[in-house]
């Protein structure tokens, strides 16, 4: 079993990890082929969707599952469904005009959420408030 970090993550925003987390590395891609100048598209692919299922494993450990069966019946085929996704749109080229403008806003909501997460883990250290060991 995974170890449970900081605050419970609700459903619905744990249902969009994946997604956040491929869609600000499709940003940040496009940013660097920005840069780079390198024209083209981003090329969606399979890993991408993999490292955000990863990512929906890992956090799944936080989730406040409004009912036990989910745990098993919706966590498991949820993340199946969006690798096997990613597997069907392996290829698929997204040009810039998309990747960056919904990337780069997406990166900065994690980037956010991190350091607003980091300053209350901080507040809860000082005033002595621990979260239980694994």
């Amino acid at each position: 079993m995974l170890c449970a970090a900081g605050r419970p993550l609700r459903l619905v925003p744990w249902l969009a990890v994946p997604f956040l987390f491929s869609g600000s590395v499709l940003g940040l891609t496009g940013l660097g082929d920005l840069l780079l100048g390198t024209a083209g598209s981003v090329t969606l692919s399979s890993p991408l969707f993999g490292a955000g299922v990863a990512v929906g494993v890992v956090s799944s450990g936080t989730v406040t599952w409004a009912a036990p069966w989910q745990r098993t019946w919706l966590r498991w085929p949820y993340l199946a469904a969006v690798m096997c996704l990613g597997i069907a749109v392996d290829g698929l080229p997204v040009p810039p005009a998309v990747s960056l403008p919904v990337g780069l806003p997406l990166l900065a909501l994690l980037v956010t959420q991190y350091f607003r997460d980091r300053r209350r883990t901080a507040a809860l250290a000082k005033a002595g408030l621990t979260t239980p060991p694994c």
